[in-house]
């Protein structure tokens, strides 16, 4: 395996978190142009995550049909002309679309680096790998809202979609141009709709890959609820500018990328079940102690803060550990795996930023309390993943 490739893939998977967390800073800007209520911009966060989800279902069972590279670089050719809609949009309705025609182009770049992974590594080495990963996942949002918050004061909201079409293009010339298809003709699956079917079917009815998959989604229920009401919270009811947001919501991102380089290390020494057990317990206490912190006001800013970063930090070990636990089994059919993974995942996202969106009231309180309920049952889905392996 080239020592570039694991980089190639992270800078593919980071199209996500990138396209996701950039324009945040954004939202209140948005709202005062396109002259819509706050929380309306929650709708294009919504609608990205909700292309994500019914786009990587598709993305995976191409992938296994025609090899990673073409869907790959079909994907990113759809993200790019997506995003320059989205520079475009004439109101927020259109840019939903745009976003959810970005994200379905998009998913590509989650569903196949995953499935390149499985393609090349199993066990250890594969945890080792998707760590990488995460942590490039992890960098992308102490980056995205700098760059964000600065493209918004130079050139206005709209420059922040004309980047993510470079980005977007870039991409695609790098996979043309360097990333090896991993699975070979011989192994290409020529399923027929009703065969494709199957073997979903036979992916989400194994227990294994059920529970290692709804465990990951728990964790994403949480974390993109954080996502989507960071800017209320921060911009809105702390009082911040966009400037800053962009350096407090990056800074929280640390604990993102501290646990992602820890959690190779650890699983190697208690194994990737313990860590599992570990990390969403410690979701679970850092969660319980957001939720008081948020109902109470203790602490404001600072003491919203740095449950956060341990939040964060723990979610990025239970990522990676159960994404390799439900791949884990299925390496014939690698992309349909990782493409119900994403799929799930981002459906349960778009649940948890939309529930922020619901009960928002101008405080922290219901975005900690949705956070809870996530961290809840990351611990219950655990428990049940345990009685499986």
């Amino acid at each position: 395996m080239p020592s570039w490739l694991p980089l190639l893939l992270g800078f593919l998977t980071a199209i996500g978190p990138v396209s996701t967390d950039m324009y945040l800073p954004a939202f209140p800007n948005m709202e005062a142009e396109f002259g819509t209520g706050p929380g309306s911009a929650q709708l294009t966060l919504a609608s990205w995550f909700i292309g994500l989800a019914v786009g990587q279902v598709t993305q995976g069972t191409l992938s296994d049909r025609f090899g990673r590279r073409g869907p790959l670089m079909v994907g990113t050719v759809v993200y790019t002309l997506a995003s320059v809609g989205c520079a475009l949009a004439p109101d927020i309705g259109w840019l939903a679309a745009f976003r959810c025609l970005a994200a379905f182009g998009g998913s590509a770049s989650s569903v196949i680096p995953r499935a390149v992974v499985r393609d090349i590594a199993t066990g250890l080495e594969a945890a080792r790998l998707m760590s990488r990963l995460i942590l490039v996942m992890g960098a992308a949002p102490i980056l995205a809202p700098s760059l964000g918050g600065l493209l918004l004061g130079l050139a206005g909201w709209r420059s922040i979609f004309w980047v993510m079409a470079a980005y977007g293009a870039l991409s695609c010339l790098l996979v043309w141009r360097f990333l090896p298809d991993t699975l070979p003709v011989e192994k290409r699956q020529r399923l027929g709709p009703a065969a494709m079917l199957r073997g979903y079917w036979r992916v989400v009815s194994e227990p294994v890959f059920l529970t290692h998959a709804l465990l990951g989604s728990a964790v994403m229920f949480g974390m993109f609820a954080y996502i989507s009401g960071a800017p209320a919270i921060f911009i809105e009811h702390f009082g911040i500018t966009p400037g800053q947001f962009a350096v407090i919501f990056g800074c929280s991102a640390f604990g993102f990328v501290g646990g992602a380089q820890l959690n190779p290390g650890l699983v190697g020494r208690l194994g990737s079940g313990r860590v599992l057990t570990i990390a969403s317990s410690a979701m679970l206490g850092a969660s319980l102690l957001l939720a008081v912190l948020s109902w109470t006001g203790w602490g404001g800013l600072w003491g919203f803060f740095p449950p956060i970063v341990l939040l964060m930090a723990a979610s990025s070990m239970v990522l990676p550990n159960s994404a390799v636990g439900a791949l884990g089994r299925h390496g014939q059919r690698a992309g349909t795996a990782s493409a119900l993974l994403g799929t799930m995942q981002f459906a349960v996202a778009a649940i948890g930023s939309t529930a922020v969106g619901i009960f928002a009231d101008g405080t922290p309180g219901p975005v900690a309390a949705v956070i809870l309920f996530g961290a809840v049952m990351t611990v219950l889905l655990n428990q049940l993943r345990r009685r499986y392996g």
